[in-house]
């Protein structure tokens, strides 16, 4: 039986919380995976000098 098969059939076995863990375990993978393209990661860079050079606003919630 291959790994896909065997977490098929334990998915039903397991509690909500159980699920809810594993979708976010999952997620997570999903996420680190993702690469950045070059205009985000410059973004992000220049977030990052702003707060370092304490120049930055941030928004209040309405």
């Amino acid at each position: 039986m291959s790994t896909v098969k065997e977490i098929e059939a334990a998915i039903p076995e397991l509690s909500r919380a159980e699920l809810e863990q594993i979708r976010d375990w999952i997620d997570e993978r999903l996420e680190n995976s993702l690469e950045l393209s070059d205009e985000v990661k410059a973004k992000l860079d220049q977030s990052r000098r702003e707060i370092a050079a304490d120049q930055f606003t941030t928004r209040q919630p309405s």
